[in-house]
């Protein structure tokens, strides 16, 4: 079987912007197409990583995973970018002005051995916006010293 090659983009559909008061309802679907006043920053992330995507002149290798609540509230609308066999990033203090730079961002990863982009390889939108960076699963490390 062979290696999943799409980025996966986990985005926390109940984020608020950094400094604004977290949404109540974290443990249900929020719907991105409903229209309703209470839509989050983080369904608009969303809905805007979502049109990128779309726009694209070609399919790009990212797979999109809504999330529910990402436990990140302090820092803003947060999204992950994860790929077998490497470095996993979570993403904060994002907005949905950031969607396009997302959607490059998770390019670069995609086409990358490791999983490291480092800062200036990223949009000047998405310098600053790492907060963590999580080693690749165990299994995987063997097949890729890179990694380490």
């Amino acid at each position: 079987m062979g290696r999943n090659t799409h980025t996966i983009l986990h985005i926390c559909l109940t984020c608020q912007i950094a400094g604004e008061a977290p949404g109540t309802d974290t443990d249900s679907t929020i719907e991105t197409n409903s229209g309703s006043d209470e839509e989050t920053d983080g369904a608009r992330l969303l809905a805007a990583v979502k049109r990128a995507i779309d726009a694209a002149d070609a399919p790009l290798p990212i797979i999109v995973n809504p999330v529910a609540c990402m436990a990140n509230c302090e820092q803003g609308c947060t999204a992950a970018l994860s790929m077998p066999g490497k470095w996993s990033y979570i993403v904060g203090k994002l907005t949905d002005a950031e969607a396009e730079a997302l959607v490059d961002y998770a390019t670069i990863y995609a086409a990358s051995k490791s999983g490291v982009i480092m800062p200036s390889k990223r949009s000047p939108a998405l310098r600053d916006v790492v907060i963590a960076r999580l080693p690749a699963h165990p299994d995987d490390i063997a097949a890729n010293e890179d990694i380490r």
